[in-house]
This record gives C-alpha cells, sequence and structure tokens, in this order.
C-alpha cells in the first residue's frame, strides 16, 4: 500500500527550494504549489523544477486557497509569524524557517493561533537535527550522559563574503539592522532539544561593533553571548554572530556521567561525535572514543546540506503532520523558548548584563504582559517600542557601503 505523502506549499524560493529537492524523491511529502513575490525568483524556480504539476502564484493570499496540507515557509526571518497565522487560520498545518517571531506580541499571538486552530506547528530549527546533536539527544534520552550539568552551543558564521548576496545591498534589509541576538536558535536551539528543558533566566553580553561589520553594514555587534539557566538549575552557554573571523559550528554537552560534543568545524570531520562517559557516576573509567553514528538517516543525509539536517527535520516534520506521534519535532511552545533566549539576552544586554526573567508562555495568564510587546529593531512593527539594533548605542553607515553590495549584487545575478 502506498504510503500518504503531505501535500505541501512553499513561502520563499530562495533558501525553500531544498523543500522541492526533498520532495523529489520523498516518501511522505509531494510539493504541489509555490508562491513568492519575486518574478525572477518564481521563473528560476519553474526552469529547476520543470514539473507541471506545480502552480505558482505571486499573492500569499490566493497561494493559501491551494488544496494543500501544510504551508512551508522560507520567507524573510522577521516575517515568519504573520503567514504562519494566516496559513494555521485557513486551515492549514505549518513549518517555519527560522525564526519563529520577532516579537513578543507575534510569540502570544502565534501560540494562541495554534490553540485556537488546532493546527500542526513545528519549527524547522534544522541544527538540531546535524548528527552531533541528534546523537547527543538520543544518548542523554537513554541515560548515558546522567543528569544534564551544562552545554555550549556555537554559531559563529563569518558572512561578509556572502553580504551582498543575502542583503542586495538594502540599508533597511533584516540581516543590517537586527540585533546580533536575533539569530539565536542555532546555538541555543539544540541544547534545548537535546534536555527538553525550558530557560528560566538569561544574561546577555554583546561583542563591538568591528570593521568586518562596518564593511558589511551590518548595525550590530559582531557577536552575542546568552548564559542561560534551565528550569532544573543546569546552565547552558549559547554564542552567535554574523561578524566573526572564523567559522564554528559546536555543541558540547556535560552531565554527572560525562560529556559528549562533536569537533569544530575546522576539524573538517563531519559528523563525528566525541563521547567520554563513565559506566558510573563519579568513576572515570568509561568509554572515551571517537565515533561517527550510524542510523536510518545515514545514507539520506549525504545528498543535503547542513550535515544533512535538512533531510532529517524535514522527514520528522511531515512524519509529525501525518500522525507519527514518534517523530522528533520541535513544537509552537519550544520554539519560542529557543527565540526567547536571544530576546531576553538582548534586553539584559542593554541594562548593563543585568538577569533576566525568561516567561513560560504556555501559562494562559503570563501572555497578557506580553500581548502588546512589540519591543524589536524594525521600526514599522516595534512603532513607538523601537529598540536600537546595537544595545551600545546608533550606528552611523556610509551609504557607499550599501551602493558597493548592492553593484556586486547585480553584478552576480547578471551573470547568472
Amino acid at each position: 500500500m502506498t504510503k500518504k505523502k503531505i501535500r505541501v506549499g512553499l513561502f520563499g524560493v530562495g533558501r525553500g527550494m531544498f523543500l522541492w529537492k526533498y520532495c523529489k524523491n520523498s516518501e511522505n511529502a509531494e510539493l504541489v504549489a509555490i508562491c513568492d513575490k519575486s518574478e525572477i525568483g518564481i521563473a528560476k524556480a519553474k526552469e529547476q523544477i520543470a514539473d507541471s504539476s506545480v502552480t505558482y502564484y505571486n499573492d500569499f493570499d490566493e497561494f493559501i486557497k491551494h488544496d494543500m496540507d501544510a504551508v512551508f515557509l522560507a520567507n524573510y526571518a522577521t516575517e515568519h509569524a504573520p503567514f504562519a497565522i494566516k496559513a494555521m487560520e485557513a486551515g492549514k498545518d505549518v513549518a517555519s524557517e527560522v525564526l519563529p517571531v520577532q516579537t513578543m506580541a507575534q510569540a502570544v499571538a502565534l501560540i494562541e493561533c495554534a490553540e485556537r486552530t488546532g493546527k500542526k506547528y513545528c519549527y524547522s530549527e534544522n541544527y538540531c537535527y546535524m548528527i552531533g546533536p541528534y546523537e547527543m539527544k538520543k544518548r542523554y534520552k537513554n541515560g548515558d550522559l546522567g543528569e544534564f550539568e551544562y552545554g555550549e552551543g556555537e554559531y559563529m558564521h563569518n558572512c561578509e563574503p556572502v553580504w551582498h548576496e543575502i542583503t542586495y545591498g538594502e540599508p533597511d534589509h533584516w540581516r543590517n539592522t537586527m540585533s546580533a541576538f536575533f539569530y539565536c536558535t542555532h546555538s541555543a536551539g539544540p541544547l534545548l532539544h537535546i534536555t527538553g528543558q525550558r530557560p528560566v533566566k538569561v544574561v546577555g553580553v554583546e561583542g563591538p561593533f568591528n570593521a568586518r561589520m562596518a564593511r558589511m553594514g551590518a548595525k550590530a555587534g559582531n557577536m552575542a553571548i546568552e548564559i542561560a539557566t534551565l528550569e532544573s538549575g543546569a546552565v547552558i552557554k549559547s554564542i552567535h554572530g554574523v561578524g566573526p573571523s572564523k567559522n564554528s559550528v559546536w555543541y558540547s554537552i556535560y552531565g554527572a556521567k560525562g560529556r559528549l560534543e562533536n569537533p569544530r568545524e575546522d576539524a573538517k570531520n563531519e559528523g563525528v561525535v566525541y563521547a567520554a562517559l563513565d559506566k558510573t557516576e563519579g568513576i572515570s573509567e568509561g568509554e572515551v572514543l571517537c565515533y561517527k553514528p550510524e542510523d536510518e538517516f545515514s545514507e539520506k543525509r549525504a545528498a543535503f546540506d547542513h550535515c544533512g539536517s535538512d533531510y532529517v527535520c524535514l522527514w520528522n516534520i511531515f512524519e509529525h503532520f501525518l500522525g507519527n506521534k514518534d517523530a522528533d519535532i520541535i513544537d509552537v511552545y519550544e520554539a519560542i523558548d529557543m527565540w526567547m533566549i536571544g530576546f531576553f539576552g538582548y534586553i539584559s544586554a542593554m541594562n548593563n548584563s543585568a538577569a533576566q526573567e525568561i516567561p513560560d508562555l504556555r501559562q494562559k495568564e503570563m501572555r497578557n504582559i506580553y500581548r502588546d510587546d512589540r519591543r524589536c529593531t524594525n521600526p514599522e512593527i516595534a512603532k513607538e517600542q523601537l529598540l536600537p539594533s546595537y544595545s551600545k548605542g546608533e550606528i552611523d553607515i556610509a551609504p557607499q557601503i550599501y551602493t558597493g553590495h548592492r553593484e556586486k549584487w547585480l553584478e552576480k545575478i547578471n551573470k547568472e
């Protein structure tokens, strides 16, 4: 008997085209519609896909009427929540790329929409499904690590070489105006997903605005650090940024019986896990080894980006939409927990790194406090609640920086 496939529509053809790659040979999903405001983007998608069964739209309100089960949101990172709400209210399940929301007000609205409509919401934080964190979660849940005590997550990405390609030379592009704390869930997310715990308090520290950020035209510090306390009392450190000198994707977790971690990106030892675990708590005579985990996704991972996590993330999401109760997904509450580490980390940094409580929005009585909290760095959303993009003051960028990026971007697309 042929397994049912989720009929999914894609909103956003840039990053989102990996969904088509997944669906081409998928056992649980098929791509039936695509929507993007860019005519150039739609034309490229049509050429690449060359499938008459896919319908194309420029208008989301028309797209959402298409006969489909779910919507995958791959539009701008600052704009996911309003479209997720529209999709759920139209009867569609939703998978959202990073990030889930831009403000606390949106967080409340997104949670309450999911509860009200009963539609499924999954957060596509693919770094949780990289080989290292995915294996760490399995071993932690299996009890191999013992009680969780401490964890570190890094997502350090020198974006200068590609900044013109992802901001198009637009001074007000969200990447140029976001705070250093905004893009936090690649580093903090896997730690929360491994432990299954909620963060309750955070301290934030912002790195300096440096020459690299000035050349990019990004109006924030080059990196952000959050130290968060979890509900058990355990502590995690999250560090991330678009302006470091070198890249690093790395996770390390400590428990009562030892440590698990993966090599840093520079080690070029993709997918390996280092385990230093004791058989008995307090007795240092357990296993110490490096190994590459093998599971049911090992073969499929090889063809996908981000250490194959793109495939594993989508497989679990669509299995969840099909009713598989064993699917490993990130629901709306966990997604918001991941995002709040960065949001309240920034509030902390703006207040001399004073610790900030992180609310539990699962508790309905907490939501009224934040229902109208529009604090963010986007003036159209925040209005009178506007936050600066840099905790240490406003930054001026020379107009020629953006002109130069625009010219480089146009030169690139004209060659394609």
